[in-house]
């Protein structure tokens, strides 16, 4: 894959590092409006034409986790809707990665359900560093 064919985005838990991998890419960061109303719910705009693009959607799921998870299953899903051609979810912080086995009963694993929840709003590939646990790999 060749750095001019993908496109960069982030959300808003770590722009600075998305402008990082984006500089080293030698891309610029594409333009999405991602916030929050005041009621807290979640607005994304996709300003740029993602159709049949290769998008990289940089969003640790770092803290505040549910919000960042919002913004990035949002973001997914405004890029499938926009036609992209695959939509790649890097997460350089997996967040609830530690809920990934039932160790107790009535528990649930949380790890599986975000998992599930990318895969259900649109996310081709996962792109992640440092799993809790290798079975985490097998959720996706």
């Amino acid at each position: 894959m060749r750095a001019d064919s993908i496109d960069v985005y982030t959300g808003n838990a770590n722009p600075e590092l998305a402008a990082k991998i984006a500089r080293y890419l030698g891309r610029e960061i594409g333009k999405a409006e991602v916030f929050a109303f005041a009621n807290e719910n979640i607005f994304v705009k996709i300003l740029d034409n993602a159709r049949e693009k290769d998008v990289f959607i940089v969003q640790p799921t770092s803290r505040p986790v549910s919000t960042s998870i919002m913004e990035l299953l949002i973001m997914i899903d405004a890029f499938k809707r926009a036609s992209a051609g695959r939509i790649t979810a890097v997460i350089p912080y997996y967040g609830y990665g530690r809920s990934d086995k039932k160790d107790q009963p009535r528990v649930p694993i949380t790890a599986r359900l975000v998992a599930d929840m990318l895969q259900v709003a649109g996310a081709n590939r996962i792109l992640t560093l440092d799993l809790h646990q290798g079975q985490l790999q097998g959720f996706f």
